[in-house]
């Protein structure tokens, strides 16, 4: 009998354990994200890449043709993920700060841009790259 009580709790702590793991995975931005974003009806790719030390969010966001920027001011509190990115395009910089709530494996928000003196908002919804 206490063999068997011995193995249940043995195989109860692996689930707690798995369970735990995958919480802290969900919980934790750190990794690559990926979403499509259209500008002037041409679909472009989105890859966030994603660092989290203790709540300071530090990557990178890549578009392909607009190269590769470094992410600014990025935090993560609360399942929140908050950052900005500053671009450069025809001779125009610009910065877009980016909001999103995060659950498992995606990543949902909206951004800020002021380009040309017209201020937009988009929403953007990221997946975690497997």
């Amino acid at each position: 009998m206490k063999h068997l009580a011995l193995g249940l709790m043995a195989a109860g702590l692996v689930v707690m354990t798995g369970t735990t793991q995958a919480q802290d995975q969900a919980a934790d931005p750190t990794g690559t994200w990926t979403w499509t974003v259209e500008r002037k009806g041409e679909k472009r790719d989105v890859t966030l890449k994603l660092a989290n030390a203790g709540g300071k969010l530090t990557g990178t966001v890549s578009t392909g043709k607009d190269g590769e920027s470094k992410i600014e001011d990025g935090t993560f509190k609360d399942g929140e993920v908050r950052f900005s990115v500053t671009r450069e395009r025809g001779g125009e910089k610009f910065t877009s700060k980016y909001s999103g709530k995060l659950s498992a494996d995606s990543i949902k928000g909206s951004y800020e841009t002021t380009v040309g003196g017209k201020e937009q908002k988009k929403d953007w919804e990221a997946k975690r790259a497997k």
